[in-house]
């Protein structure tokens, strides 16, 4: 194909595929399936492909995340982003009338849903996207284009060209995302984040805009900031245009001649908080003439024009029925309260974590107390108090012994989790699936989270050594995957058998053994039986290691759990030994800190360098460091090791030591 004919492809399948994004997302009204945008979507990748100087910046393949950055660039905000004044009562708000009526005459006040998210400005030129900044302080905010540039309703070319268009919006994570993340971040043993609103500004300002596209960001557009090219009036005329351009406006707004009417709304909305899908805090009030906003102006805060109205956490009495124990995938005892259900923020409660031992001896939470319960964030149930316990109560306690295996239950010194130490714990096995085939561990490309369940669920795998018996017509029934997708999954499986030692015994969960543990352990034991035979203080003896994770090492190889798992696996073929060898060791005895942007190494591409020559790379700076390694952007290490006198090597000069 000539390129004139590919630029003229290109250039339709883009106005048809954002055409159809625009009526899947901004509008909620599709007029393909799935499977016609899908093979919309790959023509369009196959022809950027092979002509990659036709890629256009509209383009739908754009959202899709690209390289990691070092740091956000500084954004000065020429039209400042305010902040609102906020009110707390009905009484707050009929000050804020008083105060704008002694200005203007007959305000007409447009009220609209205060959204709980990260508020951005987007820029236009030409009537495409150019540019994305968080508020910050509202004046200088950070430069996310790259981010925002992956949220599906931010349109990349406005519907009409305008020469330059700045708005203002609320980036958000809707219920249901915030839901699927957190479920995520459970079955990867990840802390997970408080509240929809925290997820939303954590995703945003991901260095890797790979990991904000996974996140399923949106935004509602609200304000022009400035314009050139459109004469408006009135911000609900402002808020039809954004509509008409593409944008994804508040859903609902009424505009009210009197503080009544106001008062009324604001209420109305309040009692609509639990259905709306995406959490909001509060109300917000504005005039609507842009004359009148002139004449009332702002003050060094906040706009004169504009009022917040905050919605009050709601509290609630209800009684605590039965407290469950769920086993996480690391063994951690999690309890859940069983409530009888009541209705906060306007959905039914019946359930709310109970966090751990501590949580539940602190406010001393009884089965059958009276307790009161909110929403943190307006979304996760939580015990605020206990108001009553029942005649002849007693204190709770975690059981010593797992729910769901029999395992014995244990609290570490030091930890607020009780585990189940038992490796071959059901209700672990899941999460430990994941873990173990993840990339850091076997690396078993294709095997992930929706693939295992699968699995588990038609009871195919029961144990990771189930994993090596698999077969490939066991695989192939399995949803979406073909036979070639199956064979491929096979064989991955079959390549993890090769692995080092050190990424099978990361795989297998250690409390306490992360990657770089796991690798000291397979440097220095060289084979999986010299660590069953391992004392605790030979463990503890190891550079690097403590006594809290020799203890956990010893506890772990101590369990006949651990025996039959490791004797399944070596009797499927799987590497026992460490397959790592030190080239010299002109960097024995030397610890090595890396700190910012290497130009041309990657940090994992310069620790393997490192320990290859008999070195160690640590994460924090001390008298005993050997070397800082530093890049550009480096930060406090460097510091510290200036004070501290420590050698601090460029990347051309550490080149030159591995000659």
């Amino acid at each position: 194909m000539d390129k004139d004919t590919a630029k003229q492809q290109i250039q339709e399948l883009t106005a048809q595929i954002n055409y159809h994004n625009q009526k899947y997302y901004v509008e909620d009204a599709p007029e393909i399936d799935d499977y016609e945008y899908d093979m919309l979507y790959r023509q369009l990748q196959q022809l950027e492909n092979e002509h990659p100087d036709l890629i256009v910046p509209d383009s739908p393949t754009q959202r899709v995340g690209g390289a990691p950055l070092n740091t956000f660039e500084k954004v000065e905000h020429t039209v400042p982003l305010e902040s609102l004044h906020d009110s707390f009562s009905e009484e707050e708000l009929v000050d804020f009338d008083r105060r704008v009526r002694g200005v203007v005459e007959e305000p007409l006040y447009i009220v609209e849903p205060k959204f709980d998210g990260l508020s951005v400005a987007l820029e236009y030129r030409d009537g495409l996207f150019v540019r994305g900044s968080t508020r910050g302080d509202g004046l200088v905010g950070e430069d996310v284009t790259e981010n925002i540039r992956t949220i599906r309703t931010v349109p990349l070319k406005l519907n009409r060209e305008i020469p330059f268009l700045e708005v203002r919006g609320e980036v958000y994570m809707s219920h249901e995302s915030f839901y699927m993340l957190a479920a995520r971040q459970e079955l990867n043993d990840e802390k997970p984040f408080k509240n929809p609103r925290n997820a939303a500004a954590g995703s945003l300002r991901q260095k890797d805009s790979r990991v904000t596209a996974s996140r399923t960001l949106d935004i509602f557009v609200f304000n022009i900031q400035q314009v050139n090219g459109m004469e408006l009036h009135y911000h609900d005329e402002s808020l039809h245009a954004l509509k008409e351009l593409g944008f994804t406006v508040p859903p609902f707004y009424k505009a009210c001649h009197t503080i009544q009417e106001v008062i009324e709304e604001v209420h109305r909305i309040g009692e609509l908080r639990g259905s709306l899908g995406y959490s909001i805090d509060g109300a917000v009030i504005k005039v609507n003439s842009f004359a009148q906003r002139e004449l009332l102006g702002s003050t060094s805060k906040f706009p004169k024009w504009a009022e917040a109205y905050k919605y009050p956490p709601e509290e609630k009495e209800t009684k605590l029925l039965d407290i469950e124990i769920n086993v996480g995938r690391t063994g951690v005892l999690t309890p859940t309260g069983l409530f009888e259900p009541i209705t906060l923020a306007g959905t039914t409660v019946s359930r709310a974590t109970l966090h751990n031992q501590d949580f539940i001896a602190e406010k001393d939470i009884r089965v059958g107390d009276t307790v009161v319960l909110r929403k943190a964030g307006e979304i996760i149930p939580e015990v605020v108090s206990v108001v009553a316990h029942e005649p002849d109560s007693e204190p709770y306690r975690i059981p010593e012994s797992c729910p769901s295996c029999g395992g014995p239950v244990v609290r570490e010194e030091g930890e607020a989790a009780a585990r189940c130490t038992n490796s071959e714990c059901p209700a672990q096995l899941l999460r430990h699936l994941i873990h173990f085939s993840s990339r850091d561990a076997m690396d078993i490309d294709g095997l992930g989270p929706a693939v295992l369940e699968q699995l588990v669920e038609q009871a195919l795998v029961s144990s990771p050594a189930d994993l090596y018996t698999l077969k490939q017509e066991q695989v192939e029934a399995l949803e979406r995957m073909g036979e070639k997708s199956s064979q491929n999954l096979i064989d991955a499986i079959a390549n993890s058998k090769e692995n080092d030692l050190y990424r099978l015994i990361y795989a297998l969960g250690i409390p306490h053994i992360g990657l770089k543990a796991a690798k000291l352990l397979s440097a220095h034991f060289r084979t999986i039986d010299a660590v069953f035979q391992a004392s605790e203080e030979e463990i503890a003896a190891i550079d690097g290691f403590g006594a809290i994770m020799a203890e956990s090492v010893r506890q772990y190889f101590d369990l006949s759990s651990t025996a039959h798992l490791i004797g399944r696996l070596r009797d499927a073929g799987v590497n026992m030994l460490s397959k790592t060898e030190v080239s010299d060791n002109r960097f024995a005895g030397k610890t090595f800190v890396l700190t910012g942007t290497l130009p041309t190494l990657t940090r994992s591409e310069a620790t393997a360098i490192i320990e290859k020559l008999g070195g160690k790379v640590s994460g924090s700076v001390s008298k005993k460091t050997g070397y800082v390694l530093a890049g550009e952007e480096a930060g406090s290490k460097l510091l510290k090791a200036q004070q501290l006198g420590v050698p601090i090597l460029s990347e051309d000069e550490f080149q030159q030591m591995i000659l």
